[in-house]
């Protein structure tokens, strides 16, 4: 019987399984406290059909790879030109969690350090906006990309914003250098609860997917996103999405990608397929080590790298992909 893409899945997952470096993220206590061996894979093609391996339905605060979505979501909103006025899309090669902005224009210099993600989750419903509704238009949109409700963990929210003063600070610099009007206090609460949304592989490759299909939810079919907004931030993750790793992660996976604290990357190949990793233990840099060798194990053998001649083992993802996909689990169904 032909291996199916689950199978191949499965395989990847055992190979990298015994790589047993990196530390679990120590805040919140949601994260502290997670299970290192947990680990899953995940994939959903541009055509709608999931495939997932290991502990893809276990649930998980969805961190900075929200980044990725709530730019796509403000670039709906407002316009590329719009959001370039206050997030600029140049890698840092600095700290997620840098101080900064740049001193010609005093935007941050992309929308995936937290400085960005700061300023873009502000952009959301337009300045001033009910800091309550600006949250409710993010959950609503990453539960249409997931194709289900999705919900905040409030405890692990409360417990991340009472130590969220160096995000404080951010927002402090960036209201005092005029880029961001909204109250700092409730931007950093409202990003924090953002951050805290659960998800798993299986919803975070589902969401990718949507960006690889140029804004289209594969499995509902519902446009969520204009294909130049899906364009732009598949852009910027491409060039910003690992922080100051991300040309080592262009050059050997080639996957415009995302990573989070709580061990899962999200990635998203265009025209092809949304990818998901998960596993806590993370390495200096804040991204899953398991995961990684995830990536690179996939890209390598089936010539995901965005870069790679597409035809190289095209025969190989196509015979994966066709074996039969698993059905989606209840309350994934596909929404009218």
């Amino acid at each position: 019987m032909p291996e199916s893409l689950a199978d191949y899945l499965s395989r990847t997952l055992d190979a990298v399984r015994d790589a047993t470096g990196g530390e679990v993220f120590d805040v919140p206590r949601a994260l502290a406290t997670a299970d290192p061996e947990l680990l899953a894979a995940a994939v959903c093609s541009v055509e709608g059909e999931v495939h997932t391996a290991g502990d893809a339905d276990h649930e998980f605060t969805i961190q900075s790879v929200s980044k990725s979505f709530v730019y796509a979501l403000a670039l709906e909103q407002h316009g590329v030109d719009k959001v370039l006025e206050h997030v600029d899309v140049e890698p840092s090669g600095e700290a997620y969690n840098v101080i900064s902005v740049e001193p010609e224009s005093n935007r941050p210099r992309n929308p995936m350090i937290n400085a960005g993600a700061l300023t873009t989750h502000a952009l959301v419903n337009g300045p001033g906006a009910d800091a309550e509704e600006r949250l409710e238009t993010i959950l609503e949109c990453f539960s249409v990309m997931a194709g289900h409700q999705l919900h905040v963990d409030e405890e692990a929210a409360r417990d991340e914003l009472a130590q969220a003063d160096r995000n404080r600070a951010i927002a402090y610099m960036l209201r005092a250098e005029g880029v961001m009007p909204d109250q700092a206090e409730d931007v950093v609460r409202g990003y924090t609860r953002q951050c805290s949304i659960l998800v798993s592989a299986r919803d975070l490759a589902v969401m990718a997917a949507t960006l690889a299909n140029g804004g289209v939810q594969p499995v509902t079919g519902e446009r969520v996103h204009s294909l130049e907004s899906a364009r732009q931030t598949l852009s910027v993750m491409t060039t910003c999405g690992m922080y100051d790793s991300a040309g080592d992660w262009m050059s050997e996976v080639g996957i415009p990608a995302k990573s989070g604290v709580a061990g899962s990357i999200m990635g998203a190949l265009p025209g092809r397929a949304g990818l998901a990793a998960y596993s806590p233990r993370l390495d200096r840099h804040g991204a899953s080590v398991r995961g990684q060798l995830a990536f690179e194990h996939l890209s390598d053998e089936l010539g995901l790298h965005l870069l790679d001649d597409p035809r190289r083992k095209e025969a190989r993802w196509e015979q994966l992909k066709e074996q039969d996909p698993e059905p989606a689990p209840e309350g994934h169904e596909a929404r009218a």
